[in-house]
């Protein structure tokens, strides 16, 4: 870890109203896995945000807008975000996000395969087409036609952009996980 985890008691001035809308934020949308020591001192990808609130302040908002209201369903998400963080073989996204498609109805086989950056063979119609534009995403390059018309097809355009924006997000947090190399709780 190269960063020690921030005590909520030694925030700056500028780090205080960020860690205060990161605390509640965590609270109604990252259930589920441990984000937060029981000081209040924020884990996972929240403390490096913390700590440049320049930076971790717009990079928050952008995952708040990608929590609130989704349109995908929940085992979609969960497909797209655990391929993003296979691809980047990011200790603590991987970690949560088990926890969180396991309590989504995601089979352990399922997660196993995708974990190990592979396509199960039982996935629904919808996970696999989010496998599918995750995978190809994170690959590199332009996203194949083919596969943006699945998800159109399947999850309309504002949900295809959803799951777009969801893969890049993700990437952020996989990116930002692993420059500080943030360890799996115990």
């Amino acid at each position: 870890m190269r960063l020690p985890i921030l005590d909520p008691k030694q925030l700056t001035d500028e780090q205080k109203p960020l860690y205060d809308d990161m605390r509640a934020g965590i609270k109604d949308h990252f259930k589920g896995f441990v984000n937060m020591r029981e000081d209040g001192a924020l884990l996972g990808p929240w403390n490096p945000w913390i700590r440049e609130p320049r930076f971790g302040g717009p990079v928050w908002e952008l995952v708040k807008a990608i929590a609130a209201k989704p349109l995908l369903p929940a085992p979609v998400r969960e497909v797209a975000i655990l391929v993003t963080g296979s691809h980047f073989r990011s200790g603590y996204e991987l970690y949560a996000h088990v926890l969180v498609a396991e309590q989504r109805g995601l089979s352990d086989e399922k997660l196993a395969t995708i974990v190990a950056g592979q396509r199960p063979v039982d996935l629904t119609k919808q996970e696999a087409v989010a496998y599918d534009m995750a995978s190809a995403l994170v690959s590199g390059g332009v996203l194949p036609e083919l596969t943006w018309r699945a998800a159109v097809k399947e999850f309309g355009e504002h949900g295809a952009a959803e799951l777009s924006y969801l893969v890049g997000v993700y990437c952020m947090v996989s990116v930002t996980l692993n420059t500080f190399d943030v360890p799996v709780p115990d």
